[in-house]
């Protein structure tokens, strides 16, 4: 999905709304354990966001998911990282995550790793060129 500079994300657990500034390519999932958020920068992908989650719902034109707290990120011109581990773990002692809803998570960051290690989409290249000629100059 291509997203215009003013999109808005409603964070529930946070209650907060977080509006972004840039365009954005998001990549919501049916099936698999995430999602993916990269910003577009001058034709380039610049970062990403990727959230462990339950796979995402969609009704009508709204698309949701449920965050696990696990997010792999890659900031401009900075290595990959996973973050918010302890936040999971926090989380799912709160919440009383069923083992296998733990262990589907770590199984979900397992997969989105190497997904970036060998280059498979939506991390490479392939998205951008089905987006081409909607993104800014």
């Amino acid at each position: 999905m291509l997203c215009k500079p003013g999109r808005k994300l409603k964070h529930y657990s946070r209650d907060t709304t977080f509006i972004f500034d840039n365009t954005s390519l998001e990549y919501f999932s049916l099936k698999e354990g995430f999602t993916v958020a990269m910003e577009i920068k001058n034709g380039s992908i610049v970062s990403y966001y990727c959230n462990v989650a339950l796979p995402s719902v969609l009704r009508g034109n709204e698309i949701s998911f449920v965050d696990l707290d696990l997010d792999l990120v890659k900031k401009q011109d900075e290595q990959w990282e996973v973050i918010d581990e302890e936040e999971f773990e926090t989380n799912s002692l709160k919440y009383n995550y069923p083992l296998e809803l733990k262990e589907g998570a770590i199984l979900s960051l397992e997969e989105m790793k190497s997904k970036v290690k060998n280059q498979v989409f939506p991390f490479n290249e392939s998205v951008l060129e089905r987006f081409k000629h909607h993104l800014p100059l």
